[in-house]
């Protein structure tokens, strides 16, 4: 439904069109679908292109793809539905009864680009003691939508002040378009039915977050997050954060509930440029890796986040392999959450986010990213740029519930035992 108005800020509407007779007063008709500045440009007002670089999506279609974790407390449990494509976080009827569902990948923010994060889902009906939260969010900083009870909120949470801070702004109170029929696209949101959240970043530190939904294909902006000239201090610590589901009891519920998780995805809009620090471990030039046991593979390298840095974003961009004894044939797998076994764990430096270990032996478990082969017939060495578009399919992983690090393994198998070989492996540390 259009909206006729006789004076309009030109900073918040998009003028669709203008219309009236000599004897009228003019009208200005407004697109209904238009928040705080409109939504087909950017948080930092670029028109929205086909050049955005994804950092992540997440679908489900033949089972849970193993991309989230899940904490679950007193009958909580997480399922995927086959027919639905999705998982349900199911819930009883027990106080504190809940499940958390968050990715094992933090996503990197970058200044000066907008962040634009997309989330589908189903809640429950309201209930009484029943909090249900989706976003782009973790246990100490993002944004995120509330149904607590019957009430509907968009949250801050930040940690800036050493402590977390949450600022709820209730539907009512929602700056841009409430979605209760009342503002600028008419439109009233039910939330018992299947919802497409988003929200944008402008991060650096001071910018603004807008948050709404997309209905009928149009982005709806409902709240503008605003802090330049405002705050006298960063809003949230980082922009560099997970993605996260719960449904949680903070009292007893009437029986079962669940949240249907079904699919997300972050991207950084105007593309994605690599300006982290660029780091290296390698076999020592003088101590060549001896492979003991012909077609058992080896821990060569092994890099994870440092248990005080889980947050941090850290990706593979290269490896090197060079066999060292003649007639023998390599094989080599970067391994993702494998499980090394021996050696010592070092940190790279004071000031950066990873472990390593050289000195492991054997690797067991995780999901093999990327493999290949060195030839046996002379001395011969292989390498590995990582492509550009890519590059986030080989981030360093972490389970925050636990915070455990998972591991980055570059392993090699020998066809002869005590074969030699030497290895390297690049990573650029973009949390800097």
């Amino acid at each position: 439904m259009a909206t006729i108005i006789d004076s309009w800020d030109h900073n918040r509407y998009e003028v669709v069109k203008v219309s009236g007779l000599l004897d009228e007063p003019l009208r200005v008709v407004l697109d209904p679908g238009r928040g705080d500045k409109s939504t087909s440009t950017d948080s930092f007002g670029r028109l929205r292109t086909s050049n955005g670089l994804t950092l992540f999506d997440s679908s489900h279609r033949y089972k849970d793809n193993g991309l989230w974790v899940t904490q679950t407390a007193t009958g909580g449990a997480a399922a995927f539905s086959a027919n639905e494509g999705l998982v349900d976080l199911t819930v009883t009827g027990t106080s504190g009864s809940k499940v958390y569902r968050e990715t094992t990948k933090v996503f990197s923010y970058q200044p000066g680009k907008s962040l634009l994060v997309l989330s589908t889902f189903v809640f429950n009906e309201a209930k009484t003691n029943l909090r249900q939260r989706v976003g782009y969010f973790g246990s100490a900083n993002g944004i995120f939508l509330e149904l607590n009870g019957s009430t509907l909120s968009f949250v801050r949470r930040s940690s800036v002040t050493g402590s977390l801070v949450e600022t709820k702004i209730n539907q009512s109170d929602w700056n841009l378009d409430p979605l209760n029929g009342s503002g600028i696209s008419g439109l009233t949101l039910d939330i018992t039915k299947a919802q497409f959240l988003w929200a944008d970043f402008e991060w650096l530190g001071v910018g603004s977050v807008r948050v709404g939904f997309v209905i009928g294909g149009k982005f709806i902006a409902c709240h503008s997050f605003d802090h330049a000239n405002i705050v006298s201090t960063t809003y949230i610590t980082t922009a560099t954060l997970p993605l996260r589901y719960e449904i949680e009891n903070t009292g007893t519920t009437s029986g079962n509930s669940t949240l249907k998780q079904i699919c997300s995805s972050v991207i950084s809009e105007g593309g994605y440029e690599l300006t982290g620090g660029k780091r290296n471990i390698s076999t020592p030039i003088t101590t060549p890796y001896t492979l003991t046991t012909a077609g058992t593979a080896y821990s060569t390298i092994s890099i994870r986040l440092k248990s005080t840095a889980l947050d941090a974003s850290v990706i593979i961009s290269n490896l090197s392999i060079m066999g060292n004894t003649n007639n023998a044939n390599y094989s080599w797998e970067l391994i993702s959450n494998g499980t090394t076994s021996g050696g010592t764990w070092t940190s790279f430096s004071a000031d950066s986010s990873v472990d390593y270990n050289v000195t492991g032996t054997t690797i067991t478990g995780g999901n093999v990213l990327t493999s290949g082969y060195l030839s046996s017939s002379a001395l011969s060495s292989a390498s590995t740029d990582v492509l550009r578009a890519a590059l986030f399919s080989f981030q360093l992983e972490r389970n925050s519930f636990t915070s455990t690090p998972y591991e980055m393994t570059l392993a090699v198998k020998s066809s002869t035992a005590h074969a030699t070989v030497f290895t390297a492996l690049s990573f650029e540390e973009i949390s800097r």
